[in-house]
């Protein structure tokens, strides 16, 4: 056994509602060292003892333990209260007194799980977060949760990749009772379909189902994720997926453009078929362009009015050209810029030399000496003395 490495103090009180917020979020109080299992109370900050041989959970735990890390046993199988004292078969594990009735996280990633029985957790009143992540399961009990009325965070991401589909409706069975879950973690399971179960979930808040082999939601998927009354759907972590932007995806389309804060990676989203919208951005896509091809309603062959790639490389050489003509042309009037500069100053003077004739001709009219006598009138030639009349 591994000594103590913290000793309780003023941090003591405090100490049980920091681990509450450390189940909440789904992660261990402290790091656990690899082939470790640690845990954590009121009266013991954290210890930690080597796993490398555990087979079950271990029995050292004191009963006041707030949070539990397992990391790196070979734990296999889970048997009905395994974590109550019930590791046997039978009548034994049906008895199984409950030892841990403080318990409120408990990690088990990295294990080598591969079933878990039916009341693998019995015994555990007050669990909230469990993470069974990076375990490749292959079993899972209908009843595997039943005795969780607590728990608000479930992580099985990378986990259910090697149990088909049969493993994925026996986890519809160990979702359904989970009434107060409100974080459920599904990534990297190559999943083709969100679980039922989990869609009806009455208090989830956030499904992490990034990283899968989604190629779009149908219409019940989308009515199960809308707004039940007062309580808001839950949020859905889609990037990673394969999406078929064809004709199937406009519900999706039109339901994440009317609901984008519901999907945090919505601008993540990335088209994998067909080939025209190969990685485009789903939501830049154009709902009306989006066809599918006469007797084919699901999509299957879709036909898409988007400009194809040998016209795409059109507008891409006809913009080089252009370019090439603007530089030719600027290269043309740097060579030139002398001659230029010439002309410019020419015309400047020449227009100088206008401006300063038509002045001249302006002050010599504006001269009143140099005006033009006035003619006298014809009445006053006709009565002058000198007429001969």
């Amino acid at each position: 056994m591994a000594p103590r490495v913290g000793q309780p103090g003023l941090w003591g009180p405090l100490l049980p509602g920091l681990l509450l917020v450390a189940a909440a979020l789904s992660r261990p109080a402290s790091p656990c060292p690899f082939q470790c299992y640690c845990f954590g109370s009121p009266k013991l900050l954290l210890r930690c003892a080597s796993g490398a041989e555990l087979r079950q959970p271990p029995r050292d735990v004191p009963p006041d333990a707030r949070n539990l890390t397992i990391v790196g046993a070979n734990l296999t199988v889970l048997r009905a209260a395994a974590f109550a004292g019930g590791d046997a078969d039978g009548e034994e594990a049906a008895a199984a007194a409950v030892r841990l009735p403080l318990l409120t996280a408990l990690r088990l990633t990295h294990n080598n799980i591969e079933v878990v029985e039916d009341g693998a957790f019995d015994g555990l009143p007050s669990l909230a977060a469990l993470d069974l992540s990076h375990n490749p399961l292959r079993a899972l009990g209908g009843g595997a949760f039943r005795g969780l009325p607590e728990l608000r965070s479930l992580q099985l991401n990378h986990a259910l990749v090697r149990g088909g589909p049969a493993l994925l409706d026996a986890l519809d069975a160990a979702l359904a009772p989970l009434a107060e879950l409100q974080l459920l973690g599904l990534a990297g399971n190559a999943l083709s379909r969100l679980p039922p179960a989990a869609l009806r979930l009455p208090r989830l808040e956030q499904l992490d189902a990034h990283l899968n082999s989604l190629v779009g939601l149908d219409p019940d998927e989308l009515r199960a994720l809308e707004h039940d009354g007062d309580r808001p759907g839950p949020r859905l972590l889609l990037a990673d997926n394969p999406l078929r932007c064809g004709c199937a995806v406009r519900p999706l389309l039109a339901w994440l453009r009317n609901a984008t804060e519901r999907v945090p990676d919505a601008r993540r989203l990335r088209c994998a078929a067909p080939r025209a919208l190969l990685d485009r951005p789903l939501l830049g896509l154009d709902e009306t362009r989006l066809r599918c091809a006469d007797g084919d309603p699901n999509g299957r062959r879709d036909e898409v009015d988007v400009p194809g790639p040998e016209l795409e490389a059109s507008y891409v050489f006809f913009g080089l050209v252009l370019a090439l003509i603007g530089l030719i042309f600027l290269m043309v009037l740097y060579l030139n810029r002398r001659g230029i500069q010439r002309w410019m100053r020419n015309l400047r003077e020449a227009c100088r030399d206008q401006m300063e004739g038509y002045h001249y001709r302006y002050e010599q009219d504006a001269d009143p000496r140099r005006a033009p006598a006035p003619a006298a009138p014809a009445s006053s030639r006709a009565t002058s003395p000198g007429s001969g009349l």
